[in-house]
């Protein structure tokens, strides 16, 4: 790679990014931004990488969640907590089913910027530029705050910083102590309506005595009561993406310093576009949206230009195909895969395929449809004999209603009540678990079969 820089993608086309005005506010803002401290450090990088080659050869497995978009204005403490604590709850539920480490990756603390399925929309016959995310223009529709603002990568670097200090607080205060985030998914499982889940609960806690009765408490094992966490976001601004990126003194490699692990959506992963040479030069961990239109020729020729080396743990491809699509889609991809020897982990994104609108005239998204997708994924790699490595969903802590179904019943008629979302919608607190939970089974389904073949 001594020939990358990371300014090399100034010469690729680029798509689904602004048109800043004020080409001095720009370069002065990049100026400074190169001045600040990388947000993450090239050994986590290493480290997730390892973890994420775990998991394509079914050692581990991947929890990856957070946020659609990050916003400036819903910023707090409590929500960066709250959405932890549930990451934290379903990896312990996924660790149980899949008997193996849970890898936990945030959509946090940087995925502030978003892809537009068009450049515009019309309110009222009034047409204005789409809104892009909090680090580009604002939400508000007016034509003062759709203008493309440079300023706002810097209140992003502010607000991603904070959001990591808080995260390394809590994997590592006492805030994970595993006895702790199982007593919170009892407060779930003891009610009513989702007590078919109290079995699982059950049996985790079980576990969790024996090893109090063996010893093994937070007291005595540093590993019961911190965790590893990582973050991600999709490199989709490049000018802040490349202000970030430094040289890692150790490798002599290029980091991008703006989160553990990158990816290139599904409207970006043009084989000679901005996004996949800025992506192919770094040492991160890059993940690669694939969807319906994603041929297996274009994946051949990403991925032997996002991993040339073909290194375990540098490319994880996110399948998002939509309910009832991944049957048609995944076996191809997965062929190509198989073709080229390349050493790939694979996810499944239940969320991005399955998005509506409902007769209110909210998008959202139907949890059976997520389900669906979920259970479809997990049918075809049995199928085909390959490993499914994780799972990436638009989540929350927060209690909103913004998917429809699950346990607790979201209706169209109840969108309205908490519809807090900047962009697309998230699956709630109890939608997120019920989904962990459901996972775990098919975890369980999927080690079960695998040992009766052994057997056979």
């Amino acid at each position: 790679m001594t020939e990358w820089q990371k300014t090399n993608w100034r010469s690729k086309p680029r798509v689904q990014m602004p048109d800043y005005t004020d080409a001095a506010a720009l370069a002065k803002v990049e100026a400074k931004l190169s001045q600040y401290p990388p947000l993450v450090f090239a050994g986590e990088a290493r480290r997730l990488k390892q973890h994420l080659g775990a998991a394509g050869r079914g050692e581990a497995f991947l929890l990856q969640g957070g946020d659609c978009a990050e916003s400036f204005d819903q910023f707090s403490a409590d929500a960066i907590r709250d959405t932890f604590k549930v990451m934290l709850q379903m990896a312990m539920v996924l660790t149980y089913g899949a008997k193996v480490p849970v890898v936990k990756v945030g959509r946090m603390a940087g995925q502030f910027a978003k892809p537009r399925s068009a450049p515009t929309e019309v309110v009222d016959g009034v047409e204005l530029p789409s809104y892009r995310g909090d680090i580009i223009n604002e939400l508000a529709f007016t034509p003062e705050a759709r203008i493309p603002n440079p300023e706002k990568m810097l209140q992003a670097y502010t607000q991603a910083a904070a959001t990591l200090n808080l995260l390394r607080a809590f994997s590592t205060g006492g805030f994970a102590d595993m006895s702790r985030v199982h007593s919170w998914t009892l407060g779930f499982t003891n009610e009513q309506d989702v007590q078919k889940y109290s079995e699982i609960a059950d049996r985790i806690q079980d576990t969790i005595d024996f090893m109090e009765a063996a010893g093994i408490t937070a007291d005595t094992t540093h590993e019961f009561s911190t965790v590893e966490f990582y973050t991600s976001h999709e490199g989709l601004l490049l000018e802040y993406e490349e202000a970030l990126t430094r040289l890692d003194s150790t490798s002599g490699k290029w980091l991008a310093g703006s989160g553990h692990m990158i990816w290139i959506g599904d409207r970006t992963r043009q084989p000679d576009g901005a996004h996949v040479e800025f992506c192919r030069g770094v040492l991160n961990p890059i993940g690669l949206k694939c969807g319906p239109t994603t041929t297996a020729e274009d994946l051949k020729v990403l991925m032997s230009k996002l991993n040339p080396d073909n290194e375990e743990g540098r490319l994880t491809l996110i399948a998002r195909f939509g309910a009832g699509k991944a049957g048609e889609h995944l076996p191809r991809l997965i062929k190509a895969v198989k073709e080229e020897g390349a050493k790939v982990t694979w996810v499944c994104d239940p969320m991005h395929g399955n998005t509506i609108k409902s007769a209110t005239g909210y998008k959202t998204r139907p949890f059976e449809s997520v389900l669906r997708e979920v259970r479809d994924f997990f049918g075809v790699h049995q199928a085909e004999g390959t490993i499914p490595g994780g799972v990436h969903f638009e989540m929350t802590g927060l209690d909103v209603t913004e998917c429809t179904g699950g346990v607790r019943a979201v209706s169209e008629e109840d969108l309205s009540d908490r519809y807090h979302t900047a962009c697309d919608p998230r699956l709630n607190a109890s939608q997120s678990l019920e989904l962990a939970f459901l996972v775990a089974e098919e975890l369980t389904n999927l080690r079960r079969d695998r040992k009766d073949r052994a057997a056979s």
